[in-house]
């Protein structure tokens, strides 16, 4: 029979007892050594990545914003009086003339103003003349009155005269002289105030046919403005130009006021930018601003800034030193840049993704060997449409990643393949 060995026995558990504390020993180097190592860098595709230099020289300072093109000039065509809509004579894309009927409306209340107006009108016409002729009848009786005065006064003058030289003669009685006398001077008053008569009646026969006159001037007044809006219902363009828009449908009701129609002069075109308000107070009028009509390129200037922020931009109207390239027309999307300045002898890069104007950003400038990036921290100054100002944090010659690297922001190193 076998016979155990307890020597043998206890050399097994000594060598599994070594093996097992060589491998704890290894286990252990090989955790400090990666420890050591620190964990490994991302890995970026280089020709996913926007690189750029920085750059020592000239820097431009714009300002881009969205817009559209339209007419420099827009009329808006509005119902003069509540009416119905009974017929459109034309449409969108229409072109026009001043005197083209676009719609008719109906309104039976303006029709019966107008007659109303119109009678009126000839009423007071008619007073007019009525009245003109019975003041001036009434004129020609002052002025009988008045010469007939005139007449008595002359033969009453030559009788005294007559009686002045018989008196010296002593050919009739003194008493009879004296009436004579008195009888003059009362024919001399008489005289005296048909005369007056006759010129305050002159004064009131004219306040009397001037006030006659302004109830005509009234009336007429009011005829004009009744037939303006039965005028108005035949709906014309006003101008020469493009139908635009048609805002109303056949048998629709609508308001005083309410706009039934635009036309656009479509040879003459602004261009709209909406400016984001945070980079409004920026833009001045007169500023170059170049328009890209997705035709080509377009230089204007900035005409009108509106003193108004909607929806968080302001509107900034651009009018063009020359003329569009062909396909410009009305509604057209467009981008504009607004030249604000131009900065000297500045350190500046193309504009990192999420970069702000006077701020701090942190970017992956890449090593010497050009395999690895390191994040460094960095100022920015003015920032512009593509491009932003360094002012400190990089040197001419750096380049830097531009393109978004918020995926490694828990890295301070990424390599380059």
């Amino acid at each position: 029979m076998d016979i155990a060995n307890p020597i043998y026995g206890i050399r097994k558990r000594r060598r599994l007892k070594l093996m097992l504390g060589g491998a704890v020993v290894a286990v252990a180097a090989l955790a400090v050594l990666l420890w050591r190592l620190g964990p490994a860098l991302p890995m970026a595709d280089r020709n996913s990545l926007w690189i750029d230099a920085v750059q020592q020289g000239d820097m431009l300072r714009e300002v881009r914003a969205t817009g559209s093109l339209a007419p420099r000039e827009i009329r808006w065509l509005a119902a003069a009086t509540p009416a119905q809509v009974e017929q459109i004579l034309a449409w969108p894309g229409t072109p026009v003339q001043p005197d083209t009927v676009l719609m008719r409306l109906s309104d039976p209340t303006v029709e019966d103003a107008l007659r109303n107006a119109q009678a009126q009108v000839a009423a007071a016409q008619a007073d007019v003349a009525a009245k003109r002729a019975e003041l001036e009848s009434q004129l020609l009786d002052q002025r009988s009155a008045l010469a007939q005065a005139q007449s008595d006064y002359a033969s009453a003058k030559v009788k005294a005269d007559m009686d002045a030289i018989a008196i010296e003669k002593h050919l009739i009685p003194r008493v009879q002289f004296e009436q004579g006398r008195i009888a003059l001077k009362q024919l001399q008053e008489r005289m005296r105030i048909e005369q007056q008569r006759v010129a305050a009646f002159a004064t009131s026969m004219k306040a009397q046919i001037e006030a006659a006159q302004a109830a005509l001037v009234q009336q007429r007044s009011n005829l004009q403005l009744r037939q303006r809006q039965a005028d108005a219902l035949q709906v014309k363009a006003g101008i020469a130009g493009i139908l635009q828009e048609v805002a109303v449908q056949e048998g629709a009701q609508v308001a005083a006021g309410a706009n039934l129609a635009r036309v656009a002069k479509p040879d003459v075109l602004i261009a709209r930018l909406q400016v984001p308000e945070v980079q409004a107070k920026d833009v001045a009028l007169g500023m170059p601003v170049s328009v890209d009509t997705h035709n080509g390129l377009v230089d204007g200037k900035v005409e009108r800034i509106d003193p108004a922020v909607r929806n968080g931009s302001v509107q900034v109207d651009v009018v063009f030193a020359g003329k569009l390239l062909p396909g410009a027309r009305p509604d057209l999307s467009v981008d504009g840049r607004i030249r604000i300045t131009e900065l000297h002898h500045v350190l500046s890069t193309g504009r990192p993704a999420l970069a702000k104007a006077d701020g701090d950003v942190s970017l992956f400038r890449l090593d010497p060997g050009g395999d690895t990036a390191t994040r460094v921290p960095v100022r920015i100054g003015v920032a512009s449409v593509d491009r932003v100002e360094i002012l400190h944090g990089l040197k001419t010659g750096d380049q830097v990643i531009l393109s978004d690297t918020s995926q490694w922001d828990k890295y301070d190193r990424i390599k380059l393949k």
